[in-house]
């Protein structure tokens, strides 16, 4: 089948292109073809033409930012967030088969705009990332005029002279910031009504930003520009449901709804909204201005945990959007914190699997190398991957490390004039205090760095039975040998290193073959739960002579399964046990057409279940040598699709038969 995709983050960075190639990758794997435009902070690359989209069997939509839909009309529209493209890209093609036809007008078969699910937050990011740009357009102007063209002044700070060059960059600049809150209220109302929203919204933001109009000294900031926005958008939205003549209709959207919108949002603004709005957003940024000490350490602390917690997703940038809507206000300070706080978890973990190689295997050093060139362009999703593989260790660390950045930010009145982090802000000259910014990233890196090796080391210590930081004895990770995708490497890689799995030199595993027999394979499972899956596959288990205790065996199995799913992605699930109850080591393996739910990285339901156990005197190694032997061939989608199709359990072991180490 043929199917197209948009997919769009609010930054425009990161997870628009991870998006995008874990929809291609899926449905390349899946024996589709997708072509898949992306909107990002460079603009639409790989646009969608009108040929492809005639051809498209389905259109899947993964985006933070309104998506203009009209060319899409009469096809299948599937419209999420870009996470899902990211984590749920097999059951969005599945989906996207059985969505109905998109009927235009705002009004998709398939649940859209303000009716989607978390189109809150979706309006919202799409009036941020459009607004981003004058952001930074004007910040940076700002800056640099500042930096080249300000002459000290005897009060403190810098004077640009009036007339001069300089100052006609910096009004420039100015420009931009002027522009940002009537920006951020038009895309909030353009992303929940579509295009009638956009040029009120837009009025409305500027009356919102300018205190005159309501007879305040200072404007509503961007607490007004949200509050006007979805005013705007829903007022707007209810309009259009309006029955009216057909004669009137063609002129709704372009007179009649704009110019009802902007009157009466924009004098409920004037005479209600605007003053005690305006109130709390001044009441805001002066208690900003005024934190010092611990006050200011306890606000970079908040602000650095919420950065590193989810690394761009929606708590991250609630975060972000906080510190880039003060900006426009004066006030530095808080998007100085977001920004020193926003590459420190890729620069430590990049740091951790240099410092520490060991702990990581070879897909993650890899990608420990792309995380310290992330982290230094502020983009903080490079840690994603790690925080995948084992989030119960490093996502903790990031939040601490990250909230060491930001109390250190906070206490030296660190600022940055831009919204956006990492070194790359400083070099640009966005940065005050340049010094504590510094020490800031650096003391978050090495926090987060020494956390995360340590609670890896000890993880490992407790497996191999010695000290914690010890000396590591060469080995190679069983990562070494996946060459697929870095959902599928993460989970095996939490396989080898959480359950204490790491082995201790031996010889090698020569095939596949030595562990498994005709009593060992089953052609179809019965079970459609993981729990009955396990079962049956110990059965088998249980039939070759290879088990002391059945039940013993599977309760390792669910206990390993607690720590974290087998579940592999591209519909594999390797659960495995180490356990006195097996006399040696075994391997089970069963199918089932329609899968079962093994909370995979991917999404997918599993259908190849490898039950691999071991006894407890044979775990330093014995397992990892099946598991690395296996991964090899498990990478492989024809191997897949042959033991799918395999018609008897002789043709599966001559399957199998071709895995060796």
């Amino acid at each position: 089948m043929r199917f197209v995709a948009v997919t769009a983050c609010p930054t425009g960075v990161a997870h628009t292109f991870m998006a995008a190639e874990k929809l291609q990758q899926t449905a390349e794997a899946l024996g589709h073809q997708m072509k898949v435009e992306t909107q990002g902070a460079i603009g639409v690359e790989n646009a969608l033409s009108a040929e492809d989209i005639a051809q498209a069997d389905g259109v899947i939509i993964a985006a933070d930012k309104e998506i203009d839909k009209a060319r899409f009309v009469g096809n299948r529209v599937l419209v999420t967030g870009v996470a899902d493209g990211i984590h749920k890209a097999a059951e969005l093609i599945e989906r996207v088969q059985a969505a109905p036809p998109y009927a235009g007008s705002g009004q998709p078969a398939a649940p859209s705009g303000a009716k989607d699910r978390g189109a809150v937050y979706k309006a919202l990011m799409n009036g941020v990332s459009f607004m981003i740009p004058f952001v930074v357009t004007g910040g940076l102007m700002i800056a640099v005029s500042l930096s080249l063209g300000g002459k000290p002044d005897p009060a403190g700070g810098l004077v640009i002279p009036a007339g001069s060059f300089w100052s006609s960059i910096n009004q420039i600049g100015a420009v931009g910031f002027m522009l940002m809150v009537p920006i951020l209220s038009g895309y909030i109302a353009y992303a929940i009504a579509d295009r009638p929203g956009l040029a009120p919204g837009m009025i409305v933001g500027w009356i919102a930003n300018t205190g005159a109009f309501y007879h305040s000294k200072v404007g509503a900031g961007f607490i007004g520009a949200i509050v006007t926005g979805f005013l705007v958008g829903y007022l707007v939205l209810w309009i259009k449901t309006w029955p009216v003549p057909k004669q009137v209709k063609a002129i709704m959207p372009i007179i009649v709804i704009p110019i009802i919108a902007t009157t009466v949002v924009g004098l409920a603004f004037v005479y209600f909204l605007g003053s005690p709005i305006a109130g709390v957003f001044g009441a805001l940024t002066g208690w900003l201005s005024g934190l010092q000490g611990g006050q200011a350490a306890l606000l970079g602390v908040v602000l650095g945990l919420m950065i590193g917690f989810d690394m761009g997703g929606p708590v991250n940038k609630t975060a972000f959007l906080f510190g880039a809507g003060l900006i426009a206000s004066g006030n530095l300070t808080v998007m100085g914190i977001c920004a020193a706080a926003i590459p420190v978890p890729p620069l430590a973990l990049g740091l951790a699997t240099i410092v520490r190689k060991k702990l990581f295997g070879a897909e993650e050093r890899d990608l420990g190398y792309a995380a310290l060139f992330m982290g230094l362009f502020g983009i903080t999703e490079g840690a994603i991957p790690f925080a995948a593989a084992d989030p119960l260790r490093v996502i903790p660390a990031n939040m601490i490390g990250a909230g060491v950045a930001g109390a250190i930010a906070g206490i030296g009145g660190v600022g940055d004039a831009v919204p956006h982090g990492g070194p790359i802000v400083a070099l640009l000259g966005a940065v005050s205090q340049v010094g504590w910014f510094t020490l800031a990233v650096l003391a978050g890196v090495v926090m987060t760095c020494v956390i995360t090796v340590t609670l890896k080391s000890m993880a490992q210590a407790k497996a191999d039975g010695r000290p914690a930081l010890a000396e590591e004895p060469a080995r190679e990770p069983v990562l070494a040998a996946v060459a697929a995708g870095a959902a599928s490497s993460a989970v095996l890689a939490s396989c080898a290193v959480s359950a204490g799995d790491r082995p201790a030199p031996a010889k090698k595993v020569l095939r596949l073959l030595d562990y498994v027999s005709a009593d060992t394979i089953s052609l179809s499972l019965d079970a459609s739960d993981k729990r009955g899956a396990i079962d049956e596959l110990a059965d088998l288990l249980d039939r070759s002579g290879r088990v002391a205790d059945r039940d013993g065996l599977v309760r390792a199995v669910l206990a390993r399964e607690e720590q974290m799913s087998t579940g592999l992605g591209n519909e594999l699930a390797i659960p495995h046990g180490k356990t006195d109850a097996m006399r040696q080591a075994a391997v089970a393996f069963s199918r089932r057409a329609d899968g079962i739910d093994w909370s995979s990285l991917d999404g997918s339901a599993a259908k190849l279940f490898f039950l691999i156990a071991v006894p407890t005197s044979a775990a330093g190694n014995e397992h990892l040598e099946i598991l690395a032997m296996l991964s090899r061939r498990l990478m492989n989608a024809d191997w897949r699709a042959r033991l799918r199709a395999a018609g008897s359990k002789d043709e599966i072991l001559a399957i199998l038969g071709e895995v060796h180490g």
